[in-house]
């Protein structure tokens, strides 16, 4: 009986899993493919090298697999005991010694000299044409461009993919599900780029697969790596160190463009930047810093408080009814600014992250949204940036 409820319920899951839709799935563009058996197509050097190396070593291990078990079922098959064969009885043999140390030996060097040349090579990041610092943060990359052309331009890049994709399995995903952001990160075509790492938060990485690049990011700390990619293209990476509940929802992608398409982006995100820049002694109405903080929540708060801000019980509080939210709004500002680690919960500082705009902004939303009716329901750009003082 027990048996055959077991067998009753595996039945009852085939069903249901036969009765989910089947999507067509099909190659990602600049990530991985249907029936992918190796690496990403490599689109700088460093990439192909670490390609062929695989390859090498792979051939070698091989080679070493066919050789040994050849010799040993060649010699249990032509010398056992049932054609008459006696085994050998020797001792200290100073040619087999010299084998087993010599071939190694030369396998050893023969796998170490061309990775030891690829390790060296990827660590140069000297003369490069343009720098940018890549900062992780729940659940998120940062990009500034420190050097180069476009130096100065600054943005966030977060996941694009809906939540109503990644909530609902009957929802249809696209190609590029998990693996797409609002925000790509642009260069040139045949240009050196330097990746300068760090996080705000918890230990990250940095990876695009195709460029042969992975670095960790760690708060405190800063790494550095560089791709050179030689074909135009979008290219697609993830986040690869776990980082928290969002781990799989920080994906990252490079969108390489020829030099006029380049420079025709810097021109154009200059300008994004510039009519984007508020002043902080600017006087909003409550319901336009509503408006904004809306939009400001959605990309950076939803994923730890929830759409309707109930928070995640046991990970991350909820702001619906939540006595700081509710109270003096100095005590917010300062968390919001600086963060909190509560415990097991931690909120990263948004100082560095938000304008005094979008901070003044999800302040008041949060405190007019859902149950809060705060009194003090409207926080201005200015109060903030005189808390960062």
């Amino acid at each position: 009986m027990k048996y055959a409820k077991r067998l009753m319920s595996l039945m009852l899951g085939a069903l249901s899993l036969a009765a989910l839709p089947a999507w067509a799935v099909k190659d990602s563009v600049g990530g991985p493919a249907v029936l992918q058996m190796n690496f990403q197509p490599p689109v700088t050097e460093i990439a192909q090298q670490i390609y062929d190396l695989h390859t090498w070593m792979l051939i070698i291990c091989l080679v070493i697999f066919i050789a040994v078990f050849g010799v040993m079922f060649y010699s249990i098959l032509r010398h056992r005991k049932s054609l008459g064969h006696k085994s050998a009885s020797f001792h200290e043999s100073t040619a087999v010694e010299i084998a087993w140390t010599v071939i190694p030996f030369l396998i050893v060097i023969g796998m170490a000299l061309p990775a030891t040349k690829t390790v060296v090579a990827m660590k140069d990041t000297s003369n490069s044409d343009i720098t940018i610092k890549a900062t992780g943060m729940q659940w998120k990359w940062g990009y500034d461009y420190l050097k180069g052309e476009g130096e100065g331009i600054s943005f966030l890049s977060n996941l694009s993919t809906p939540h109503e994709q990644i909530n609902d399995s009957s929802i249809p995903k696209d190609d590029n599900y998990l693996i797409e952001v609002d925000n790509d990160v642009v260069v040139p075509v045949n240009k050196k780029i330097r990746i300068i790492t760090t996080a705000n938060d918890v230990i990250h990485s940095w990876g695009v697969p195709a460029f042969g690049v992975k670095q960790d990011a760690i708060p405190g700390f800063v790494r550095d790596t560089w791709f050179k990619a030689e074909k135009i293209g979008i290219y697609r990476g993830q986040c690869v160190e776990l980082c928290g509940k969002d781990h799989a929802f920080m994906p990252i992608v490079v969108r390489v463009v020829s030099d006029a398409d380049y420079t025709a982006w810097v021109n154009q995100k200059k300008k994004e930047m510039a009519a984007s820049a508020d002043d902080p002694n600017k006087v909003w109405t409550i319901d336009e810093l509503k408006t904004r903080g809306e939009k400001v929540y959605s990309t950076n708060c939803v994923a730890c408080h929830q759409a309707t801000g109930k928070g995640i019980p046991g990970a991350f509080p909820a702001l619906d009814g939540d006595p700081v939210v509710n109270g003096p709004r100095a005590a917010q500002i300062h968390t919001v600014l600086e963060g909190k680690t509560d415990g097991a919960m931690q909120m990263p500082a948004w100082k560095a992250v938000l304008s005094d705009t979008d901070i003044a902004a999800v302040i008041t939303y949060t405190r007019n949204s859902w149950s809060n009716k705060a009194t003090e329901n409207i926080v201005q750009p200015a109060e903030v940036l005189a808390a960062r003082k």
